[in-house]
C-alpha cells in the first residue's frame, strides 16, 4: 500500500503527493488511519467511465449511485440471520 503521512503532505504540499502517486494510488494517513485516497486524473477517469462488461461487473460509481433493492424482506432477513448467529453459537 503507498500512504503518505498527513503531516508530511501538510509539510510539502503536492510534492510529496506527485512523488507518491508515480508508484499508484496515495493513502493518506491522519491520526494513524487511512483517511482518504488520492488518484491520478487517468485513473479516476478509467474509474469513472468504465463501463460493465458482459459478466455485469459495476463499477463503484454504480454501487454508489443506486440504492439497495433487494428481494428479502426484513422478516427473511432476521431469520437469516438468527440462524447464522444459531450455527456461531454451536461451535
Amino acid at each position: 500500500m503507498n500512504t503518505l503521512p498527513a503531516q508530511e503532505l501538510k509539510r510539502r504540499g503536492v510534492a510529496a503527493l506527485e512523488e507518491s502517486l508515480q508508484k499508484g494510488p496515495v493513502h493518506i494517513i491522519k491520526n494513524n488511519r487511512p483517511a482518504c485516497v488520492v488518484l491520478r486524473e487517468e485513473d479516476y477517469a478509467k474509474l469513472s467511465t468504465k463501463e460493465p462488461d458482459s459478466r455485469e461487473k459495476k463499477s463503484l460509481w454504480t454501487w454508489l449511485e443506486k440504492p439497495p433493492t433487494g428481494q428479502k424482506s426484513k422478516k427473511e432477513i432476521d431469520r437469516q440471520v438468527s440462524q447464522e448467529r444459531d450455527e456461531w453459537n454451536k461451535k
